[in-house]
């Protein structure tokens, strides 16, 4: 079964969805303006709506004849969220080496507009250390 955050990444990796979710971000659209907007075939752009629902990161609103398309911007959130908390910790760690070796060439007297290259805490990462 695939899970809720894996429906939002598939949603999100056609360019046409992403440009979908752009035209919904400014406000509630209809399809019919959605296709004008992105100058798409009203059946393509359609069919991409409906994977977007599937992922519930659009949700419709039925106005009588009309269906006017809602971005839900939870879904991404959350699956943004998750994915980056995988690498906080990573990132929290060279921010605080990096923070160290900035006060301890300040408390040395260090040159500040001397390039030394990457911080201590980044340079074993980049060689795969």
């Amino acid at each position: 079964m695939i899970s809720s955050h894996d429906r939002v990444w598939t949603a999100l990796a056609h360019p046409l969805r992403r440009q979908i979710l752009d035209v919904l971000a400014d406000g509630p659209s209809t399809t019919g303006v959605v296709v004008t907007a992105l100058q798409a075939d009203r059946h393509v752009v359609m069919q991409h709506l409906r994977i977007l629902r599937d992922a519930d990161l659009v949700r419709v609103e039925p106005q009588g004849r009309r269906r006017l398309n809602h971005l839900n911007p939870v879904p991404l959130h959350d699956a943004v969220g998750r994915w980056f908390s995988r690498y906080e910790q990573d990132w929290a760690a060279a921010l605080v080496g990096l923070r160290d070796t900035v006060e301890r060439d300040h408390a040395a007297g260090a040159d500040p507009t001397h390039d030394r290259g990457v911080a201590p805490s980044l340079s074993r990462r980049t060689r795969g250390a």
